[in-house]
């Protein structure tokens, strides 16, 4: 595929889709969105014979990635609970404590549903098929935290961009490290998970439930 063809290919997935649900007049459902995404770009991964398809799961990391990993989200975790327990207190668990059995579903199907579908393209394909234009592996984690964060301009706040760059650096770091898609949504759960637990959910949600 020429340079040319796949900045096309960039810009249409990464900028203009984004921007067309965000501007739709009529809702669309997230999650369909997310999957037909996610299917071009699982579709182009398994047509392009220096794709590593082990890359797509590759649970062997995790063990030796845990300490690092729970280290992180343990810091990262009390980070948020400090700022929503003195910023907007009236937030802090709500919607566990508002929707106990939303929320339980939410925590058990959101990592396979969301997180792990955002890996495959946020993670596994871009950094893979964009390698070619970007001059470092840390370009493409940069790259790739940046469209992750500008994705979540459908949501229409400022906080949701502005913790998933942070989280998108995170995750896209952990993939380049471990060739294991597997670790990074495992991480990426754990901290979305929280998220929605902690009663920030609102703020990453598409739905007709309130969530506090």
């Amino acid at each position: 595929m020429s340079r040319a063809a796949l900045c096309i290919e960039f810009l249409t997935l990464f900028i203009l889709m984004p921007l067309g649900y965000r501007f739709s007049p009529r809702p669309i459902p997230a999650l369909p969105a997310l999957w037909l995404v996610t299917l071009y770009c699982y579709w182009q991964l398994r047509r392009d014979s220096s794709f590593l398809t082990v890359l797509l799961w590759n649970p062997r990391p995790v063990l030796t990635q845990l300490p690092s990993i729970l280290a992180c989200f343990l810091f990262g975790a009390l980070a948020v609970w400090l700022s929503v327990r003195f910023m907007a207190p009236e937030l802090l668990f709500s919607f566990m404590r508002a929707h106990p059995g939303f929320w339980a579903l939410v925590m058990l199907f959101y990592p396979v549903l969301s997180v792990y579908p955002q890996g495959i393209i946020y993670r596994t394909f871009l950094m893979h098929r964009y390698a070619s234009l970007l001059p470092s592996g840390l370009a493409l984690i940069i790259v790739s935290a940046g469209a992750f964060s500008f994705l979540h301009i459908i949501f229409r706040n400022p906080l949701a961009v502005a913790l998933t760059f942070v989280g998108g650096l995170l995750f896209a770091w952990r993939y380049s490290t471990t060739n294991s898609l597997f670790t990074s949504s495992l991480e990426h759960a754990l901290y979305g998970c929280w998220l929605f637990t902690i009663g920030l959910g609102q703020y990453f949600y598409h739905g007709r439930i309130r969530l506090n």
